[in-house]
């Protein structure tokens, strides 16, 4: 044979190379449907909207993708930064927290009620923060307060003292809808964290005589409420913004009018792209593409409550499911807001509606979920404990019990 030929032998099978990621990939693979839907859906509804505000077709949803990058970046560095380590982290996170929250109450104290949840130009807005702020400070509190997690001085007062100042904080702005959201998340980690459901139960009604009063102290909040109740014995008479949302609805129909196609957001649909995104889907795709967004959202949460049951210890159990937990809260209100089915919240559709503050703090959050995954890849099956899943955070009897961590 000549210089240079090489002879390979055909009869050798060929080595099969496949890359295998160290993360969850179906959540990784939910996410990215998500977005890219998303991106496809602020695209169609925005254009309008940009225009009004004096800027060019494109602006919206080109600082959309701008926030999904920012965003996916600080996922990616989440996803690799161990989630034991955010210890070191809380104090500064918790006052960065509630000094942007005070800050909202100081610089735009005589803003509109829109403005007043923003700050740095409508840039920010602190209360998304907060809600995955709350979760990250609570599951690392339950997690090292685990053998005294019943005992009223040393646990549950502080805890109720960190909650109670940042719902208070959020209700001033007023956001009730973020307030709710943060107080369901600690009730939902207490429970989880194996706390007696008695003492559960006593904090619900608290929240709820304490609440409520609040509540209609604001106009805002008795007119939602008012809204909400009228709209149930006659969706005609519910709120303007209601009856264009189920206007979008009924225009849809079950194949949507297409992409692109719909009106409403031209003729009056508020905030098209952002709260009302849903309504946009639900016209320009119909009730099969409403239905598949949801769908969407269901192997979310599933998906995280497998990461969440399988975590190599309970700190990991609690990070991933308050995670999946709030975002999957935040979708099942903004859908059910727009076909009328609970009182107007305001709050933005998780990966779907346009918005910088709430995709950058969803996608990090995600990053961290996919860093417990990561943490549970890499430990070996037989290392694992049994008693770290979620699901065994808890007695059938109803009384709390502990997880005991694998890791120090």
């Amino acid at each position: 044979m000549g210089e240079g030929t090489y002879v390979t032998d055909t009869n050798k099978p060929a080595k099969s190379r496949s890359i295998k990621l160290p993360f969850d990939v179906p959540m990784l693979l939910i996410v990215i449907v998500l977005l890219v839907f998303g991106l496809l859906m602020v695209y169609s509804a925005s254009w309008d909207f940009s225009i009004l505000m004096g800027k060019e077709p494109t602006y919206i949803f080109s600082r959309q993708v701008l926030w999904i990058l920012i965003g996916s970046v600080l996922a990616i560095i989440a996803s690799f930064f161990d989630y034991h380590r955010y210890y070191k982290l809380l104090v500064p996170m918790g006052i960065i927290t509630l000094v942007l929250l005070l800050a909202v109450l100081i610089v735009n104290e005589k803003g509109s009620p829109d403005v007043t949840r923003m700050l740095f130009g409508r840039s920010i807005q602190p209360s998304e923060l907060a809600k995955a702020a709350i979760v990250i400070y609570l599951s690392f509190w339950l997690y090292r307060r685990k053998d005294s997690l019943n005992d009223l001085q040393i646990a549950l007062i502080p805890m109720g003292i960190i909650l109670g100042v940042t719902t208070m904080l959020i209700m001033l702005q007023p956001d009730l809808s973020a307030a709710i959201t943060v107080l369901l998340l600690g009730i939902i980690l207490l429970f989880l964290a194996g706390c007696d459901l008695k003492i559960i139960l006593i904090i619900v009604v608290l929240a709820i005589l304490g609440g409520l009063p609040v509540m209609f102290i604001y106009p805002t909040g008795r007119e939602r409420m008012n809204a909400y109740i009228t709209g149930l014995n006659n969706p005609l008479e519910s709120s303007y913004h209601i009856q264009r949302s189920l206007e979008a609805v009924i225009k849809g129909g079950w194949f949507g009018v297409g992409l692109g196609q719909a009106d409403t957001k031209f003729t009056g649909l508020p905030l098209a792209p952002t709260d009302s995104i849903f309504a946009v889907i639900a016209e320009e795709t119909g009730i099969l593409g409403g239905l598949f967004l949801v769908v969407m959202f269901i192997l979310f949460i599933w998906r995280g409550l497998v990461i969440a049951k399988n975590a190599p210890d309970q700190l990991g159990s609690l990070l991933a499911f308050g995670l999946t937990s709030w975002i999957g809260l935040e979708a099942l209100m903004n859908m059910a807001v727009m076909v009328g089915l609970m009182p107007f919240t305001g709050n933005a559709l998780p990966f779907i509606s346009a918005g910088g503050s709430s995709m950058v703090v969803t996608l990090t959050s995600i990053g961290i979920i996919l860093n417990v995954s990561k943490a549970t890849l890499e430990q070996k099956p037989s290392e694992r404990s049994p008693r770290s899943a979620v699901v065994n955070l808890r007695r059938r009897d109803g009384r709390g019990s502990v997880s005991r961590s694998i890791r120090s």
